[in-house]
């Protein structure tokens, strides 16, 4: 139909599902004097109120009829008999009233008609022809022949029975106005413009009431916008540059000349607590005053808790926070203020490098060793180089820092395509960064330093425990006995404790004894995780929830057995074993709740807690000087899972989660629990030497072709049916060998396919063919893949 011209195929945005808030403010005009006059305008039309109001306002104590007729237009007897009904007014009937007239002689009067005119004299008052006894009437007659007596004629006249206060309520209670009487005098209490759904919630008004206020000038409604800002309602504590160290200036003296142009990127590889983020700020002040603005990537939401109250105490007001957790109301105004360039400075996780930054002046990529940077689904990409690449095009420079690079990124470094910037020494900042009150401090030997004097902080010792020493002593606790005396200590000092382990939940799997039976995923190849609080099995995969079973489902024995470890079982054991340890746990199960990172660290920081488990979180980048412990429940997680990166991520994690301990005067230490204290990885991270991880690491990527020696690209099928997966992946792989022969590129390998570390995820089947090569995307670009199929070029993980 397109061909034949007779349908048209045009692509529209859809409609956005949020909008601008629009806060709508209502303001007083008038004197509490000037009230009345306007409710007895408002409201409902009445002819009743408005009868009451001429009656009101006339000076004529008793007004004719039809003068309040005429006063009042198209007034009908009806709504005059309604207010005598109410008791309000009294109508007064037409009536002949008679009175003497004054200086008649009555010498030739009859003696009925001297005694008609007595009375009437006697009466001081017109008295109604009706009121004179049927006797008189003769008399009276005879009395108006010879104009001793005057009769008149009175039209119908209305009384008032009600006081002036009462006439108000009555008028209002007419015209249905109580409520613009409400909204009146909630205002005449308050100073200035009040948000309107305050005043809805303080009185019975609608949009209408207020409407009608503002039609005869009552009141004044206006409309401004209302920004929501995830920031709104947290103090920040405005902070000064500290004095810089000789290694912080040099590198400043580096960054600083480079600003406005790109030429290569910068890694910054320093220590942990060695003050890259200091680096990173005067480096933004210097690009705001250029009247530029800033992305500073963070790998982890956790992480930019941190580093936003680091930033915004520095620069406040003109900081943006930008992470997938903000509300859709959030995230509109957040793009709009940043557009607008009201917030220059941009923090957040990888989706924060599309912000639309107004003159992007710097890119910052904190902790760029972190695999979280990289979106592995569709549209896969790694943030680290999406920002390199936006630097790039926009001819700004761009600043990696980590304490412990990315293997790929050093090298990168040592063959001089970064430029390489170190930071060999921890460093105290000065007292206005501390964050440890004296009184917190309970060693009597602990040095702080005053003013702006630097101190140069060791790094936290590491000691390796043997766990299966532990177990030849009989020590079946998941905590070591060096490990154990190291927390009572520490909590007895009143200090806190950091406890890591890389596994959620209370137990990793859950066996019958009997038979053997393993509780697994039904859609999925992977064991239940066993979470003790709700008492269910979870997989972590595919979000499979199920209950834990009291009987074997396969033998129906009683035998079920909970094996593995978790953070939910450490913190169970931990409460156990110290009474006067206060735990929080800070994993993916605890923080699912929008803000509740910041809840936790608050909570953390304040002292409330004194003990923080958790996984990976704690180990990015919090500073926490009141931490003195760091305990690693078992460094063995990921080491041997079958990833060529999972030594790196091992050492990584080990590195980064010991430099939380020590950040302060009160010093710290580490204890590390593994099954094989040898392993190079856990060698050198208790020994934080990063460059011999580094050399050995370089060794075997080089032996094995890896990343940075060849690049790879993971190439994923997901399909139902075990069978069908496998021969979609060979037909693929078949296709790119063909190709590979055909074309006779060098140095390149095909390896698989196999079926990824998990086959089954969701009930789908997958299967991965891992292309080895120097540019994977030359060999992949002109191969026409098939549906359910997905590419990632520069993996960071195989699992």
């Amino acid at each position: 139909l397109e061909k034949k011209a007779l349908v048209q195929r045009r692509a529209t945005l859809s409609k956005p599902r949020v909008g601008p808030r629009i806060e709508r403010t209502v303001q007083l005009l008038i004197t509490p004097d000037e009230f009345e006059d306007v409710l007895f305008q408002v409201g409902r039309a009445s002819k009743q109120a408005d009868i009451l109001r001429f009656l009101l306002e006339t000076d004529d104590p008793l007004p004719r009829v039809s003068v309040v007729k005429e006063a009042v237009n198209a007034v009908s007897d009806s709504s005059l008999k309604a207010l005598e009904k109410r008791g309000w007014i009294e109508l007064l009937p037409a009536q002949t009233l008679v009175l003497p007239v004054p200086g008649f002689a009555a010498e030739n009067l009859s003696g009925a008609e001297k005694g008609v005119l007595r009375t009437l004299q006697s009466a001081g008052h017109p008295m109604q022809l009706s009121a004179l006894p049927a006797e008189m009437q003769a008399a009276l007659e005879a009395l108006r022949e010879r104009h001793a007596v005057s009769v008149l004629t009175e039209p119908p006249r209305v009384a008032l029975r009600l006081s002036p206060a009462e006439m108000a309520d009555a008028i209002i209670a007419l015209r249905g106005s109580e409520k613009h009487r409400q909204v009146l005098e909630m205002l005449a209490l308050e100073d200035g413009a009040v948000w309107i759904g305050w005043v809805f919630a303080q009185t019975d008004a609608t949009k209408k009431t207020l409407d009608d206020l503002a039609a005869i000038g009552a009141i004044a409604q206006d409309e401004a916008r209302r920004w929501r800002d995830p920031l709104a309602g947290k103090a920040f504590t405005l902070s000064r540059p500290p004095t810089l160290t000789r290694e912080q200036h040099t590198i400043l003296k580096t960054i600083l000349p480079a600003l406005g142009k790109f030429d290569k990127p910068f890694l910054i590889h320093g220590v942990t607590g060695s003050g890259k983020t200091e680096i990173y700020l005067q480096a933004i002040a210097q690009v705001l005053r250029r009247g530029q603005g800033v992305i500073f990537l963070v790998p982890e939401i956790i992480l930019a808790t941190q580093i936003i109250e680091r930033v915004r105490a520095r620069f406040p007001e003109r900081v943006a926070v930008w992470h997938s957790a903000l509300s859709p109301g959030e995230r509109f105004d957040t793009w709009e203020r940043v557009r607008a360039g009201k917030l220059p400075i941009v923090v957040g996780p990888r989706s924060a490098l599309f912000a639309p930054v107004q003159q992007p002046g710097l890119i910052i990529v904190d902790e760029e060793h972190e695999p979280a940077y990289k979106q592995d689904r569709t549209p896969t990409f790694h943030a680290r180089e999406a920002a390199i690449e936006l630097a790039r095009l926009n001819d700004i420079p761009v600043i990696l820092g980590s304490a412990t690079p990315d293997v790929v990124s050093f090298r990168k470094a040592e063959r001089g395509e970064y430029h390489l910037l170190t930071l060999p020494n921890r460093i105290l900042a000065h007292r206005d960064h501390l964050g440890v009150q004296a009184g917190m401090l309970k060693r009597k030997s602990v040095a702080v330093p005053h003013g702006n004097q630097l101190m140069t902080l060791p790094l936290p010792p590491v000691t390796v425990v043997d766990l299966r020493e532990e177990l030849k002593a009989g020590n079946r606790s998941i905590f070591s006995r060096t490990l154990s005396a190291a927390i009572h200590e520490t909590l007895n000092r009143g200090e806190q404790v950091i406890l890591f382990l890389n596994r959620r939940g209370t137990a990793t799997f859950v066996m019958c004894r009997d038979c053997g039976y393993v509780s697994d995923c039904p859609r999925c190849d992977s064991t239940l995780t066993f979470h003790n609080p709700t008492r269910q099995l979870v997989c972590h995969h595919c979000g499979y929830r199920g209950d834990a079973p009291t009987l074997c489902p396969d033998c129906g024995g009683n035998r079920i057995r909970y094996f593995g470890l978790g953070t939910e079982r450490v913190e169970a054991t931990l409460k156990r074993e110290f009474p006067q340890a206060r735990p929080i746990r800070l994993d993916r199960d605890t923080v699912r709740k929008a803000g509740a990172h910041y809840t936790f660290l608050e909570h953390f920081i304040s002292g409330r807690a004194n003990v923080m488990i958790g996984t990976q979180m704690v180990a990015k980048g919090l500073d926490l000087p009141m931490v003195t412990l760091v305990g690693v429940i078992s460094a063995d997680t990921a080491l041997y899972l079958p990833d060529f990166r999972a030594a790196e991520r091992t050492f990584q994690v080990l590195m980064q989660v010991a430099g939380r301990a020590g950040r302060s005067p009160l010093g710290g230490r580490v204890v590390l629990q593994t099954y094989t204290p040898d392993q190079p990885a856990i060698v050198a991270a208790a020994a934080h030497d990063y460059h011999t991880f580094y050399r050995d690491e370089l060794e075997f990527r080089y032996e094995q072709g890896y990343p940075p020696f060849k690049r790879l690209a993971r190439l994923t099928f997901a399909g139902n049916g075990r069978e069908r997966s496998r021969a979609e992946a060979e037909e693929l792989a078949r296709q790119l060998r063909l190709r590979v022969d055909r074309e006779g590129f060098p140095a390149v390998e095909i390896i698989g396919p196999a079926p990824t570390y998990v086959e089954r995820v969701g009930s789908r089947y997958q299967w991965q063919i891992l292309l080895r090569a120097p540019n994977p995307a030359e060999i992949l670009r002109p191969v026409p893949l098939p549906l359910n199929w997905r590419v990632d070029i520069d993996p960071v993980s195989l699992l």
